[in-house]
């Protein structure tokens, strides 16, 4: 079996309304200001992304490894209205889609739906054979959003993170195999 391209999942994504480019400086402040949309989210995420609590998340976020970050384009806009991530891409063909905000104006809409048809095609085209979610067991939003693709729901890990709020998540983890993907 060969390895999967794991260099190769870091380009540019487009399918409108919907565009994915490697997240940059520029795209800080319009990030800062689509994470300040939605004021209570942030309690069931593992980091903040309001106030000062943005930059202390981004340079973390800098610092991991091995990700692959994007900031996420409304092109019928121009705008920036979140961010999503490939998270530690295996030489065994999984890897897991994360650390995902959008505001809430594209929330549960094709938008939605679009960006993850992205991320999805291109982690299988660049030869990955499973695709995994990490979700807290509180965001039911998220849950509904990722087994609406046809993903599986593999199991609960028991409080395996402490969240910025000291709160210890549960998270449910989803898997998608490259057959299972109906587009």
């Amino acid at each position: 079996m060969d390895s999967p391209d794991t260099a190769a999942l870091s380009q540019t994504l487009q399918l409108d309304p919907v565009r994915l480019e490697l997240l940059a400086e520029r795209h800080l402040e319009p990030l800062r200001a689509a994470c300040a949309e939605d004021q209570e989210i942030w309690d069931i995420y593992p980091v903040n992304m309001l106030g000062d609590d943005f930059d202390k998340a981004m340079e973390r976020f800098h610092q991991l490894d091995n990700w692959v970050r994007f900031a996420v384009i409304d092109t019928r806009e121009g705008k920036v209205v979140g961010m999503s991530n490939f998270i530690n891409p295996d030489p065994f063909g999984v890897v897991e889609i994360g650390g995902t905000y959008i505001a809430p104006a594209v929330r549960g809409s094709d938008f939605n739906r679009t960006k993850k048809k992205l991320m999805i095609e291109h982690a299988f085209s660049c030869g990955f054979t499973k695709i995994e979610w990490r979700v807290d067991t509180r965001n039911k939003r998220s849950q509904a959003a990722v087994l609406k693709l046809g993903a599986k729901k593999e199991g609960v890990l028991r409080q395996n993170r402490v969240t910025w709020t000291g709160y210890r998540r549960d998270t449910a983890v989803f898997g998608m195999l490259r057959d299972e993907w109906k587009g």
